[in-house]
């Protein structure tokens, strides 16, 4: 009877354990598929599945490959340029929108390797991922194209009740055999040691100390890498500066504006003289009026009414610069058909606009004249070296690949966590251009294998992309 007892237990424990484990791996294909898709893709191809970036949306990829069998597809996605050679029409097809972009070979993944990231494409697409509040986000708007990490936490705590459960049930077990065994040599205490004593046992306390010590140890480490960590990070600028605008609609270049980023290891925040190059003839936005373009106005001191820059503007007081900007939002906002008995109100509200944008009292700054203070949001820690030329001019990488699609961003945040493991990844992935690009003449070795046949591509990896005193100084 005993016996029957503890076998009830041990069996409803092992299938409580069972149930929940199966519940989990349901959840694995996709969970895999996203860390391949992660580690492989996601240099090249748009986390939100639907929008081209350096190759193309991946949404919607077996659709288009459906008229071939699904061996075709896997065959393209591990080595897509042997099919190109060998005259693969889809591959073809392919090839001739997207080329001289050769698309990264992935000999090692397998048949399951490519089915998971199928899957997490597929789900991503239609925005049902497991756990994936906003998967699919396009990026558009306000909201930043990026993936939430997927939170575990309920799981695992789930799995450790069950352990513990499982524990104190063979616990129990070892503690009632050990009983029957003094027993049967005639040497059993008068009672069974009770629950209690078995949870309160010297075997028991040290267990919990070190499972405390580890889960401690864990967590601290864990906590201590994301420190200073800020993907999706959004902050409100002094300025309502549209990248949806500017860089979409106008499809005016990054590098315009951020001229650094060719050039230097800095991308550079413009100064207001690259704004006026633009704003000197376009002094009324096509969202915001004057709201906001009298703000870079007010800070250099040009006068739009008069087009022309005050003399001595830095030495006018606060009353005197509120005349200036006072009269042009006033004309244009009758000029423009607004209620005259509300212009008054629409030059406080605006004029209140630009001394919060321009002026910080709490640092003692209460000049309106002077730089536009932006706040900063990618910020790499001290020890880090990074520069921009070397990506943008020497490497060719796109700006999108680091920032996202960063010309339907209405708010800017930062899109890539920019973590130590993200870069090694795609330092790792990343093809160089090797051809036609007069930094990499010196490596005469990779361009006589390549000529050859023996080498299809190099790595950022293969040219020291790995080595610690390339980003650590």
């Amino acid at each position: 009877m005993i016996y029957k007892s503890l076998i009830s237990r041990v069996l409803a424990v092992l299938c409580l354990t069972f149930f929940s484990l199966s519940s989990f791996a349901q959840d694995a294909d996709i969970e895999a598929g996203k860390t391949l898709f992660r580690n492989n893709c996601a240099s090249c191809h748009n986390k939100n599945m639907k929008n081209d970036l350096t190759g193309p949306a991946l949404g919607g990829v077996e659709d288009r490959w459906a008229d071939y069998p699904q061996e075709d597809l896997y065959s393209w996605i591990r080595n897509s340029q042997a099919m190109i050679t060998a005259g693969h029409p889809r591959a073809t097809e392919v090839w001739g929108e997207w080329k001289p972009v050769q698309m990264q070979s992935f000999l090692n993944l397998s048949d399951e390797d490519i089915a998971n990231i199928l899957g997490y494409v597929n789900c991503t697409t239609a925005g049902n991922c497991p756990g994936d509040e906003i998967a699919g986000g396009g990026g558009t708007g306000d909201q930043l194209a990026q993936e939430p990490e997927s939170d575990n936490t309920a799981l695992f705590i789930i799995l450790a009740l069950v352990l513990a459960v499982l524990a104190v049930v063979l616990a129990r077990i070892a503690s009632n055999l050990n009983y029957m065994i003094k027993v049967k040599e005639g040497n059993a205490p008068a009672s069974r040691r009770t629950l209690v004593e078995i949870l309160t046992s010297k075997g028991v306390i040290a267990f919990v100390i070190f499972a405390l010590v580890v889960l401690g140890g864990y967590t601290t480490v864990n906590n201590a890498i994301m420190l200073g960590r800020q993907q999706g990070y959004k902050p409100e600028q002094p300025i309502k500066f549209s990248h949806a605008t500017h860089a979409g609609l106008q499809q005016i270049d990054c590098q315009y504006c951020h001229d650094g980023a060719r050039r230097s290891k800095h991308s550079i925040i413009p100064a207001a003289n690259t704004c006026m190059n633009c704003h000197k003839a376009i002094e009324v936005g096509s969202q915001y009026g004057t709201g906001e373009l009298t703000k870079i106005f007010a800070s250099i001191g040009y006068d739009p009414s008069t087009d022309k820059y005050i003399e001595d503007y830095d030495k006018m007081g606060e009353e005197d610069i509120k005349k200036v900007y006072s009269k042009w939002i006033a004309d244009n906002y009758i000029k423009e058909g607004g209620d005259a008995g509300k212009v008054e109100d629409v030059i406080e509200e605006q004029w209140n606009g630009i001394v919060k944008a321009l002026t910080n009292p709490e640092n003692g700054d209460e000049k309106i004249a002077g730089p536009i203070e932006w706040t900063r949001i990618h910020n790499l820690p001290d020890h880090v070296y990074f520069n921009h030329s070397q990506h943008v001019t020497v490497g060719k990488v796109e700006c999108q690949t680091c920032h996202g699609q960063i010309e339907e961003m209405e708010v800017v945040g930062q899109y890539a966590p920019l973590s130590m493991g993200w870069c090694i990844n795609c330092h790792r992935q990343t093809e160089v251009q090797f051809m036609d690009n007069e930094y990499y003449k010196s490596y005469t070795t990779f361009h006589e294998e390549i000529a050859n046949g023996k080498r299809e591509k190099v790595t950022v990896e293969e040219i020291g992309g790995l080595e610690c005193q390339k980003c650590h100084y």
